[in-house]
This record gives structure tokens, sequence and C-alpha cells, in this order.
């Protein structure tokens, strides 16, 4: 990498988002861009992510670009190895690995107030920017609880998204700390290999059935042939979602039916009541993230696995001890306990001219118009950003509207002509999130009686849209200046012009 590249857009991260905006980049004519990957190979989440059992829980043909549509899923959902080698066709289909820079982790973006670009530090040198399109995704960076006592730990440590394919599970006493999306399909995967396996359930989930297939070879065929087929299968799983997000975020009473059926989905596996109490979330299903497996349950099931309901509280050497007392001992700890959600990292690396970081802008709850743009960082977008998080459908549809967005944004640009810049105003970011919220309110995230990751510390639901994907869809077709305060280079580099469209 030149020491002083310069480039029209710096896309960051090589997953779904940061993809998507490079294809959109190249479809809009935009050549003059690069994406930087911290890693050295594209993949994002689903390069991260390889542990057993891995894959998911959005139908196949819905969890991709309604622009790349691949008629050869081999699964109705598909697994982690799967989806990798989507993206890895995706990048070639597109032409897009020229403009990939691998290794290139992001250290500090910089806005220059008098330039207006950014000034990025990599492991691999230095680049500037007009804008940045920061696609890191939520599901990026694991998160490991602060226990006492785990620095002590003899055994192996690793997070599910750290996998360590190098260690043997093989008879070993394993514990799983947590029971989100990533520890339910774990569970299965290595219960039969594991000596003894430990499970450390603080919060227990609602599990539904995951009703999965295989997809024949004559329904690869027709799709292959007649691509409208394969449309229409995506069009029906898109609506079926569509119709389901009212009881969501109006009628949450309307999911108690929801919540027998998953009801009865455990007490097919789990005869015992004592477990099956443990197991039996005390919320309202849909407040934390719906789950799917039709394995979890057989699983917890078996005789060399224990459900500790306490949630793990202490280590003591190679000794478990639960918040009730109960112990275990074991070889090795699996924490599947989630990502930086609501406090992503890549915040701490975006400052504003005079120093100030994104995160220290976002210390009482990350807000952005329209899920893309904050305030007081110009030409800077991001791709699932705030509030735009779904609970029932697939991330790439809010993900394709927010590259809507984006094509909009770089094309009023041009129209502006000259060196220019857009910043969010205050006011309609204020505007925007007061919405959101108010719409938050009766939703099953902020009603349903727990707490989850889409909640911030505060209690705000910094991550969820509270609406279909057609709204959201609406809301991002095009970019309205009078939202953002346009900032021009003066003639003289001293200070900063701005014209006010309001």
């Amino acid at each position: 990498m030149a020491e002083h590249e310069h480039v029209r857009v710096a896309v960051i991260g090589s997953g779904f988002g940061g993809l998507g905006a490079a294809v959109r980049l190249r479809r809009e004519g935009v050549t003059d861009f690069v994406v930087l990957e911290r890693a050295g190979s594209v993949g994002g989440t689903w390069r991260d992510n390889s542990y057993p059992g891995c894959a998911c829980d959005v139908p196949s043909h819905l969890y991709s670009f309604s622009f790349a549509p691949n008629p050869d899923w081999p699964r109705t959902f598909s697994g982690q190895r799967h989806i990798r080698a989507y993206l890895e066709h995706v990048t070639d289909l597109f032409g897009l690995r020229p403009h990939i820079r691998f290794d290139s982790e992001v250290k500090l973006m910089t806005w220059d107030d008098d330039n207006l670009w950014w000034t990025i530090e990599t492991t691999r040198g230095t680049l500037r920017a007009d804008i940045v399109v920061s696609a890191t995704g939520p599901l990026s960076d694991p998160k490991i609880p602060e226990i006492p006592g785990l620095d002590s730990f003899p055994g192996k440590v690793f997070h599910s998204a750290r996998w360590d394919h190098d260690y043997d599970l093989r008879g070993k006493r394993v514990a799983m700390i947590g029971t989100g999306a990533s520890a339910i399909q774990i569970v299965p995967a290595i219960q039969p290999k594991v000596g003894r396996l430990t499970l450390f359930q603080r919060t227990p989930p609602w599990v539904m059935p995951r009703v999965d297939r295989a997809i024949s070879g004559a329904e690869r065929w027709l799709h292959r042939r007649l691509p409208v087929t394969a449309q229409a299968r995506r069009g029906l799983l898109w609506g079926i979602r569509e119709l389901q997000v009212q009881a969501f975020t109006k009628h949450p009473d309307e999911l108690g039916l929801v919540e027998q059926l998953a009801k009865r989905n455990m007490a097919r596996s789990i005869k015992d009541p004592a477990l099956r109490a443990k197991l039996t979330p005390d919320y309202r299903i849909g407040c934390k993230r719906i789950l799917l497996s039709s394995e979890y349950y057989p699983a917890l099931a078996r005789p060399n696995v224990d459900v500790v309901a306490g949630g793990l509280a202490e280590i003591r050497g190679s000794t478990l001890v639960a918040a009730d007392g109960t112990e275990a001992e074991v070889d090795a700890i699996i924490f599947g306990t989630g990502f930086h959600v609501t406090d992503m990292p890549i915040a701490e690396r975006v400052a504003r001219a005079d120093g100030t970081t994104l995160a220290e802008t976002w210390k009482n709850g990350m807000r952005a118009l329209r899920g893309a743009s904050a305030a007081g960082f110009p030409n800077f977008m991001t791709v699932i950003g705030p509030n735009t998080g779904l609970g029932n459908s697939s991330m790439i549809l809010m993900i394709e509207s927010q590259l809507n967005y984006l094509a909009d944004y770089l094309r009023q640009l041009d129209v502006l002509g000259g060196r220019t810049a857009l910043d969010a105003r205050p006011a309609a970011v204020d505007a925007w999130n007061e919405r959101v919220q108010e719409r938050m309110k009766r939703t099953v995230w902020n009603t349903g009686g727990c707490t989850s990751w889409y909640l911030d510390p505060s209690g705000r639901n910094t991550t969820i849209w509270p609406g279909t994907t057609t709204e959201f869809r609406r809301a991002t077709r095009r970019v309205d200046l009078a939202e953002y305060e346009v900032i021009r280079k003066p003639a003289s580099v001293t200070g900063r012009k701005s014209e006010a469209l309001a």
C-alpha cells in the first residue's frame, strides 16, 4: 500500500456488508475504491465463525444478495462452509479482488477538516479517502465476560468465533458458557465427542425446530434453468417474514401461540421435569432472539450433559463455580457469549478533526441518521449501523437498502461537485432516533421482560429496526439533503465553509 494513496471510497470489512458495498460501487461506475480487510480472506462473520455445527438460521435463498442469486444452495438452511464459499464466489464474479487489501487492519481514521478527507492508518500503511464506508458488522469482535479466576485456569479457553481446531475435544471435560445462537449449534455438534459437557446457562432461550432439508437436484436444476422460480422462492420466504413483523413490533401478546409450539418442541426431547423447568424461559418469546434447532434439546438430554442454571460466577483452578454454588471440574472452556454489539470497537478508531472519537460521541448510546450517518463525522457511513438489525428476517435485505442509500449519497456529492462532504445534522439524527425509539416502546424486544444483547447498558434498544424491511427500504431510498450540512473546501484551506439547506 502506498504511503499516501488517495481513493474516492474506502470500505472497511469484507463480509456481506463490505462486499455488497464494493459491488454497488462498481455498478455505480465507481472504481476508485479499496476494501480494507484485517484478515487474509473475505467472509467476515462467516470466515471467523467456523465452529462445529455453524450454520445460518435464515433460509438460504433469502440469505443471499438479490443481485447474485445462488441456484445451487445444497440445503434450505446453509452451513458456514457454503455461505463462505458463496462470498468467495461473489468476490470473483464481480472482480473485487484487485480492490481488496488483505491483512490491513484499520488502527485509526481521522477526519481532515481542511482537506475534507479521511486519513486512514492501517497495519500496512496510511491512505486517504474522500468517503469511508464502515462494514465491520456487529458480530465481529467477540465478547468474553470478566470472570474472577479466568486468568489462572490451567486448561484450554477460546471463544466460539475463534475456534481452536487444533485442540482435540474427544474425551475432554468441556464447559460451554452461554446459550445463544452459537451455543445451541455447538452443543449437539460436540456432545457425542466429549467425555462430559457442562452447559452454564444464565438465561434459557426459546428454541423452535429447525426444519432443514437437502435441496434436491431437481430443485437446483429448475432454479438454474428458470431463475424466476428461485426469485419466487425468495419472494415467498420474504413475504412470510414481513407478515410476522406486526406480532414482534405491535402485538407481542399474539406470540403466545408460538410459545406453546416452542414448549412442545422442548417436551418432545426433555422428559425430566426438573431439566424442563431449567430450560423454560420466563419471558415473552421474541424478546431475545428466537433460536432454531432440532438437535439442541436431544443433546441436553444425553447422560454426559449437565445443565447448570446459575450461570458462571467464578473459576478456582480447574473448577468452575456457578452463581448457585454448583461446581464442575473441566479441561476446556468454550465461551459462546456473543459480541461487542452496542459498543462496536471500530467506533474507538474513528475520530473527528478535534480527536473526539465516535465511541465518545456514542457513550450514551449509538445514534445514526437512517442507520448510516453519525452527526459530526462527515462522509462516514455505516452498513448495519444503529437500529438496522432484524429479529425475524434476513440482514441481507437491510444491507441492500443501505447500499441504495450509499449510492444516492455518492450521486448527491457528484451533483454538488468539487471537494464536498455531507455531515448529518444533529437535529435530523435526533428526530430519526426519537421516531425509532417511540416505535420501539411497543415491541417485544422492549416489553418482553428480558435482558438481551439488543439493549445497551442504559437499557436502550440501539440495534433492532422496529418495522418491516419494506419500510426501511422506503426510508433509505434517497438522501434528503435537508438532513445534512453541506461542507465545501474553501479556496483557501483555512477553516471550513458550509451551506445550510434547511
